[in-house]
């Protein structure tokens, strides 16, 4: 049995196709474990640092999967051909700018319109405003706790009709928001706390636009915590 937590499993129950890639492997657990759990045929587990490549190398090799999962070295979807025929795309473990610079810069390797599962740390926002650039329509969303940090997993297929989201559900998540779960008001609680904070420490001069930001990022908060019906 492939050692896979709880975040990552959830990952792999929206993985379709025959064909993964996923990047930032991080020993390729989750290439190896859709593999074992035969909801894939073949996977790429891309990584762009030397150290995680060779250990991603050695437990494919180690679970005698070198014909079915190919461990590439390169930045982002550079590691993606057009040959490959990519089904679903997975980036984990990463916050939501990084995740977005990495699907925006590879964005000529979503020729195939694969699934994209994306696990992001914090601001997913910006995910999800990178999406709809993308011509990419959320259809699922997941949010999860584990060891003490929460996660928000976004699943996203390709639209011919561009989706637009609004601003808070951007923020929130357009189908969190729809259930909220006793996990989405803790996040959303810890983050208005952390707000609050930051608030307290600027300066009302020095700080304008800074408090401007954070003053509007708590209405938003304030008025979708509070509304049990948006």
């Amino acid at each position: 049995m492939i050692p896979l937590n709880q975040r990552l499993k959830q990952v792999s129950q929206y993985i379709k196709g025959d064909t993964l890639a996923d990047i930032g492997s991080d020993h390729a657990y989750l290439p190896l474990y859709a593999l074992e759990q035969n909801l894939i045929q073949r996977a790429i587990a891309g990584e762009v640092i030397e150290g995680p490549y060779k250990s991603s190398q050695r437990n494919v090799a180690n679970y005698h999967a070198t014909h079915e999962i190919d461990v590439r070295l390169g930045d982002g979807l550079t590691v993606v051909q057009p040959e490959d025929q990519v089904s679903t795309i997975t980036i984990c473990g990463m916050g939501g700018p990084l995740i977005a610079k990495i699907l925006t810069e590879g964005q000529a390797k979503l020729a195939s319109q694969p699934r994209l599962v994306l696990q992001s740390n914090i601001q997913t926002k910006t995910l999800r405003q990178c999406l709809q650039q993308l011509n990419y329509r959320i259809v699922s969303e997941d949010i999860l706790e584990e060891k003490g940090h929460i996660y928000e997993i976004v699943v996203a297929d390709y639209a011919t009709t561009p989706m637009t989201l609004s601003e808070t559900e951007a923020m929130f998540g357009p189908y969190l928001m729809k259930d909220k779960t006793d996990l989405f008001y803790k996040k959303w609680e810890h983050e208005q706390q952390a707000l609050l904070k930051i608030k307290q420490n600027l300066d009302p001069t020095r700080h304008k636009e800074r408090l401007q930001q954070i003053n509007h990022q708590l209405t938003l908060i304030d008025e979708v915590i509070r509304n049990e019906n948006q």
